[in-house]
């Protein structure tokens, strides 16, 4: 024990020489180990008086922490010499080809986005972004949809609790919004009349099958100002289909229905063929609903800060998800969501296959693969 002091100072030394990891394991072996130095006189305590028992012990385990500390600090630093040496030396050029490896695959869903808005950009349309999480104002309140409506419920819809330490209280709570509708709103409040944007956006809902999933994608329009009618929103989304499609001609036809937010509302279907292996778009005597559309409500324009009195507008939603389904022959919606790299080696898209009005949108020319 007298020679505790020099026996420091030695090993910190040695810690402080390391040149790399294993020198420095064999230093902290050396003192530590189940014959190292420090260690064997913690096995002579024993045989020492109860008086200068503890205050050995007492010294030893200062000993102890700082030998630990001291090795902690020295491999952060040869740790980080290591980091820094490979760093500076395997060095990765990014602009090289990935061969061997397989050449990875755009995503259908990526592809439709860009599509979709490649093509209301030719038109017009700003894009506009928000929030997944939303209170129930903008998505549900300010939308003209009453607290009795059933897509309120829980099972449509994903509710976040307002306020963890308190009791859940369902009219209190946020909801993860189960559509983009809600930037509709949001638009309205910080722009002034005329608007024009599209909302895409991943949406949620409480819901599961070949043609529903938990999480999926939507686009939402909105068109305001003093003149905007029906026609408009008719000729618009015809326009749409059309260019989608890349077709020249397309059948289309409008049924009256209903949705809270528009009056009047209707929904849109499309000409095609259907048989027990395909679905062929823009020919037959068939027809296929694809999205929803109408007038804006004039209580969503209220909610929104608008005058219904001076303006009008229209706004239409479409799923992204099932777009991709009908232009590429995909059945199920499910396999969108499996990260399965077969299934996206199959449907997938080059990374430079860039959607584009003037370059193309895609080469299938609306046929389903």
């Amino acid at each position: 024990m007298e020679d505790l002091e020099s026996l420091k100072t030695q090993i910190l030394q040695n810690i402080a020489a390391a040149a790399d990891l294993k020198s420095l394991d064999e230093v902290r072996v050396a003192a530590m180990g189940k014959k190292g130095a420090v260690t064997e006189m913690m096995k002579g305590l024993g045989a020492l008086p109860q008086e200068q028992k503890i205050e050995a012990g007492k010294k030893l385990n200062v000993l102890k922490n700082e030998i630990e500390q001291a090795v902690a600090n020295r491999r952060e630093i040869l740790e980080n010499e290591v980091l820094n040496q490979k760093l500076a030396t395997e060095i990765v050029d990014v602009t090289l080809p990935i061969r061997p490896e397989i050449q990875g695959r755009v995503h259908p869903v990526s592809k439709i986005y860009e599509e979709v808005v490649a093509i209301f950009g030719q038109m017009g349309f700003d894009v506009a972004e928000g929030p997944d999480i939303e209170d129930q104002f903008h998505n549900f309140n300010a939308l003209n949809m009453p607290p009795n409506h059933p897509a309120r419920q829980m099972q449509d819809t994903f509710y976040l609790p307002h306020d963890a330490n308190e009791p859940f209280d369902m009219d209190k709570s946020y909801v993860i919004r189960t559509h983009t509708s809600g930037m509709q709103i949001r638009t309205m409040e910080n722009k002034k009349p005329p608007i024009r944007i599209i909302a895409p956006g991943r949406t949620y809902r409480s819901d599961y099958d070949a043609t529903h999933t938990p999480m999926f994608h939507q686009v939402e329009g909105l068109v305001i100002d003093k003149t905007t009618t029906m026609a408009h929103l008719k000729g618009c989304l015809y326009d749409f289909v059309k260019a989608f499609f890349e077709l020249d001609e397309i059948p289309v036809r409008y049924r009256p229905s209903y949705f809270p937010f528009t009056e009047p509302s209707a929904e849109m279907d499309i000409g095609c063929l259907k048989t027990k292996t395909e679905l062929k778009v823009g020919a037959g005597s068939d027809w296929l609903e694809i999205l929803g559309c109408g007038m804006v409500h004039p209580n969503v324009l209220k909610a929104g800060g608008i005058d219904p009195d001076e303006y009008q507008g229209f706004a239409f939603g479409v799923g992204l998800d099932r777009l991709a389904m009908l232009k590429y022959g995909i059945p199920d919606l499910r396999t969108f969501f499996e990260s399965d790299v077969r299934w996206l080696k199959n449907y997938g898209f080059a990374p430079l296959d860039f959607s584009s009005m003037t370059g193309g949108l895609s080469n299938n020319g609306g046929q389903t693969r």
